[in-house]
């Protein structure tokens, strides 16, 4: 089966596509966590997974702000009380929000959204999940917000 993008979406409340994240999502200024909605959950999934990675950030694999497993398969807002949280790149579970250097110009940050196939079990990081379950990915898209400091 080939990868649809054409009806799985995600929003956020906070900024749109290409905007700037406001200060109170970042980790210096709040940390509050966005607040994302979902829409073209397609049929078959059994959950979805959402992601928020920076591949601007001046490490290898870039940085992993925050990820999401669990949650339900349907259309609607995100709710935060739903779902397994898994590690950031700090090594920690819940939202990190965005901290670039100072002067290293803007960052994206990619909200990725899944849907899968099957449940995932434990709380894997964000490689880990890639690897072990790219299989399990039946449409996949994305929201790019901006962040500098």
């Amino acid at each position: 089966m080939g990868l649809n993008i054409a009806d799985l979406a995600i929003s956020a409340a906070e900024f749109g596509p290409g905007e700037r994240i406001p200060a109170g999502l970042s980790y210096d200024g709040g940390n509050a966590e966005p607040t994302f909605t979902v829409t073209g959950a397609p049929e078959g999934a059994v959950e979805l997974a959402v992601v928020v990675h920076d591949p601007d950030a001046p490490l290898p694999r870039g940085f992993t702000h925050w990820v999401r497993y669990g949650l339900p398969a349907h259309d609607g807002p995100i709710d935060p009380a739903t779902g397994v949280t898994g590690p950031n790149t700090a090594g920690q579970e819940g939202w990190y929000g965005p901290q670039p250097p100072a002067g290293h110009g803007d960052h994206h940050y990619y909200a990725w959204v899944y849907a899968l196939s099957r449940e995932v079990t434990g709380n894997p990081t964000y490689e880990t999940f890639l690897e072990q379950y790219a299989d399990a990915i039946l449409e996949q898209n994305r929201v790019v917000g901006v962040y500098s400091t």
